[in-house]
């Protein structure tokens, strides 16, 4: 049985090779004659490598075909365009020219800075002159608004108080004045005054121009002046028991009763010069401090003890230095924004 198997394999792998061996003697012999006839030209070696390691020509693709037709002047200019460009191409494109940038708003002006600016502050005011022979160094507020027209110029409104003291020897005075004949002022049990206090404040409209001749990116300078209306008073009080009535029943306390009182109404002006500091690059919020110089034209009015009668009432002025003229120098710190 071996026997046959094998026979029968054997029998298979002869005629698969007389097959094989019978197609590829006529296939050479087709060869031959063909080369013989002259009918096939020889076939070309193909290099693999070279053909990988070539450049790439891309002008046959990059070319306009010759039959390839434009029916207006836009295909033209992009043709030259595309030409132009492409001998270029390793050139950076040429730098266009720009102006200085303009941030021109409703809220800010070409040049960047706000159009509206606002501040707040406080700080103290000290009286000079012949001011400072009767007020004392106090305390002072101040509020403003207004238009800046560019970084340099600006046009506030503003509005400022200035509390002073007075003088321990001008209440000393005061006092005498107020015991002596003819007033012979008393307190509430009718006993002549034994204490005399008070004190005085002017308070401002004003417009002020502002220029900034320092600008930075951090620290700034500017000096400003201006003009208004100021309000002078003078204020004497004497301690006094009041009286409160409470859930709980009458409550009595000390409080300062005024006495006597006096205003004075005058254009004023000032100027001074002030320095910023800016918390950020980019923001506009700045720390300020400045101090100006202020002169209010008050009218001088004459010292009247009630001797002498205006109209129908008696007339009392025992402090005309109320309507002197004042000066003094505020110095305010604050945020400007």
């Amino acid at each position: 049985m071996h026997t046959t198997i094998n026979r029968n394999r054997l029998s298979t792998i002869l005629g698969r090779s007389a097959a094989v061996t019978f197609l590829a003697a006529a296939g050479t012999l087709g060869l031959h004659a063909q080369q013989s006839a002259g009918t096939a030209a020889p076939l070309p070696t193909l290099n693999l490598k070279a053909s990988l390691i070539a450049p790439l020509n891309l002008s046959n693709l990059l070319s306009t075909p010759d039959d390839l037709s434009y029916s207006s002047s836009v295909g033209s200019n992009e043709t030259a365009d595309a030409e132009t460009f492409s001998l270029s191409a390793d050139q950076p494109p040429p730098r266009r020219r720009y102006g200085r940038p303009n941030y021109n708003d409703s809220r800010t002006n070409p040049d960047g800075s706000p159009k509206y600016t606002f501040l707040g502050g406080g700080g103290f005011g000290v009286p000079t002159g012949g001011t400072h022979n009767y007020l004392t160094t106090g305390w002072g507020l101040q509020v403003g608004g207004g238009r800046n027209f560019n970084k340099k110029f600006a046009l506030i409104a503003q509005f400022d108080y200035d509390h002073f003291g007075f003088q321990t020897g001008t209440l000393n005075n005061l006092l005498a004045i107020y015991n002596g004949p003819p007033i012979f002022a008393t307190d509430q049990n009718g006993d002549p005054l034994s204490q005399l206090g008070g004190s005085s404040h002017v308070w401002s409209f004003t417009i002020n121009p502002k220029y900034t001749f320092h600008d930075g990116d951090k620290y700034g300078a500017y000096v400003v002046v201006g003009a208004g209306f100021y309000h002078k008073t003078a204020n004497f009080t004497t301690p006094a028991i009041e009286e409160e009535d409470t859930f709980f029943g009458p409550i009595q306390f000390q409080a300062n009763q005024t006495i006597d009182k006096y205003t004075s109404n005058a254009p004023g002006f000032n100027g001074g010069f002030g320095m910023t500091y800016k918390f950020s690059r980019f923001t506009s919020q700045r720390f300020y401090a400045e101090a100006r110089y202020v002169f209010v034209d008050n009218q001088p009015r004459a010292f009247q003890n009630g001797s002498t009668d205006v109209g129908t009432s008696t007339y009392f002025n025992v402090f005309p230095q109320n309507s002197a003229k004042t000066t003094y120098i505020p110095v305010k710190f604050g945020i400007q924004f």
